[in-house]
């Protein structure tokens, strides 16, 4: 096959369709997940498969994989950072590169000096179970220069899936009939070999290894049979570890022909009456512009802010219309919000958190630590 002869671009109309498909809707474990993006795409799975490749070869799409709800399985939380101007971006590639259980890495502004906006340097962190967050934040700090940080890990979660291209002309104030669904915060246990099964499924695939049989290479991989890797991935499934097959696109670099995928990437905050977070959370995660929506603590820092989430787009304006159209729902359902900004997304560099307790004590070791100082 000649990938390079095969269209790459996320406009032309048939990877269009796939990918309307392939980045947020093939939920949970899936036995043949390319099947189900040709089945729900009306695309051929020759040609499905054919384009995913060249898309990841040619850096459209940066990864695929089998995503994870952490949050269930390592303890999570999105930190902001206050660092000095002068450290910001030694920080940030050290938060990239470093520091392999930081997840998105972002830099932030807001549009005025308003609470927290000199937190310029934005993280989401997974430390396994048993091990501390803050401590792990410490050492952070110490290696980057950060003065403060604040840990904002989710209570609830009520969306979650990017889906870059079925959100473009999207209008704002569109939204599902039914109100967000929520996802609770529980981590659950794993054994040594469903810890095995689970790191070979989370792996990215590499362009030769996207074929319709994707799980059979895996299975050998983490030396089971594959009746025994379908099972264990579905048992996981069943516990809600099993996030989604995605295909990510390239939504922050210019592409091979200098187009962008989406421009803008804005953090929404409010601050709603105590109480009222589910709620809230339940109306905004409803609104199909939010790729994420949380309840989070901002704390005094912020000013309060309980609900959080994120929307991308190309138009600045647009974006803020989105914002518009959500606070006016609030409104109208009887929500009242006492405080509301954006944080905008600036410098930002995207990578999957490590969360396995094995890989933690081998990065301790790397670093100097003993695992034993960093447990809770």
């Amino acid at each position: 096959m000649n990938l390079s002869t095969v269209p790459v671009n996320f406009t032309d109309p048939i990877n269009a369709r796939i990918l309307a498909v392939s980045e947020d809707r093939i939920q949970g474990f899936q036995r043949n997940p390319l099947g189900e993006i040709s089945r729900l795409s009306g695309v051929e799975l020759p040609i499905v498969i054919e384009r995913i490749q060249a898309m990841v070869a040619a850096g459209t799409i940066r990864r695929v994989r089998q995503t994870l709800l952490a949050t269930n399985l390592a303890q999570g939380s999105l930190i902001a950072w206050q660092v000095p101007q002068g450290k910001l971006d030694a920080a940030f590639d050290y938060m990239f590169q470093q520091d392999p259980f930081s997840g998105h890495v972002v830099t932030r502004s807001t549009d005025a000096a308003t609470p927290g906006s000199n937190y310029k340097l934005w993280t989401t962190l997974k430390v396994p179970q048993g091990y501390s967050m803050t401590k792990h934040c410490e050492f952070l700090a110490k290696q980057t220069g950060a003065e403060h940080f604040r840990l904002m890990p989710a209570k609830r979660l009520f969306a979650l899936g990017v889906g870059h291209t079925r959100r473009r002309g999207m209008e704002p104030g569109s939204k599902s009939e039914e109100l967000a669904e929520v996802t609770e915060v529980q981590v659950v246990n794993l054994n040594d070999e469903e810890w095995k099964i689970l790191t070979a499924l989370k792996r990215e695939f590499r362009p030769e290894e996207i074929r319709e049989n994707i799980w059979d290479a895996r299975a050998e991989e983490a030396d089971v049979s594959l009746e025994k890797f379908h099972a264990i991935a579905e048992d996981l499934n069943k516990r809600k570890i099993i996030g989604r097959f995605s295909t990510f696109l390239e939504h922050v670099k210019p592409l091979q022909d200098g187009e962008r995928v989406t421009r803008f990437n804005a953090l929404f905050h409010w601050a709603v009456p105590a109480g009222r977070e589910i709620e809230t959370g339940r109306q905004v995660g409803r609104h199909h512009i939010m790729t994420h929506a949380y309840w989070r603590e901002g704390g005094p820092e912020f000013r309060n802010v309980n609900i959080m989430g994120v929307a991308h787009g190309t138009d600045k304006d647009l974006v803020l219309a989105h914002k518009a159209a959500i606070d006016k729902h609030l409104k109208e359902v009887g929500i009242p919000v006492s405080y509301t900004n954006v944080f905008w997304g600036g410098r930002s560099e995207i990578k999957p958190s490590e969360i396995s307790p094995f890989a933690y004590c081998d990065w301790c070791k790397s670093v100097g630590l003993d695992p034993d100082s960093m447990k809770t």
